[in-house]
């Protein structure tokens, strides 16, 4: 359960992350730095930048932890389940808000994945991941 909880804390605020940068709605970073750069440039900055930060640690991560072919494992799979779900019949590929959320989620899905997978390989093969050091 331990390990099952961080995976789920990592990917909410990977979800966070996502979501707080962009999403269909009027409710992202995106929309309303746009709409209020011209009467709130610095404020707008200073959160584009706080957010920047995040996704920095989560691209990172994410690369150093599962590589470029872990990324694409983790995105044929969510891309087999869409698969699956558009052959019966409960998902309409036409939709583009759909779409967008659905990428969305494999997006949060990728970076969450990417900060856990140290923590379950240790726990699937009691292997511990270090950071290399170069003197």
């Amino acid at each position: 359960t331990t390990m099952l909880m961080r995976l789920l804390i990592r990917w909410g605020f990977a979800l966070v992350l996502v979501m707080a940068t962009y999403n269909p709605t009027n409710w992202n970073l995106v929309r309303w730095g746009m709409a209020n750069s011209a009467d709130s440039l610095p404020v707008v900055v200073l959160i584009a930048l706080i957010v920047l930060l995040g996704w920095i640690i989560y691209i990172r991560a994410t690369f150093r932890s599962i590589g470029p072919v872990g990324i694409v494992l983790v995105l044929a799979v969510v891309g087999a389940l869409v698969w699956v779900f558009y052959d019966q019949g409960w998902l309409d590929v036409g939709n583009a808000t759909v779409m967008t959320w659905i990428g969305l989620i494999a997006l949060s899905l990728v970076l969450g994945i990417g900060m856990t997978w140290s923590i379950i390989r240790r726990a699937i093969s009691g292997q511990l991941d270090v950071d290399e050091i170069d003197e």
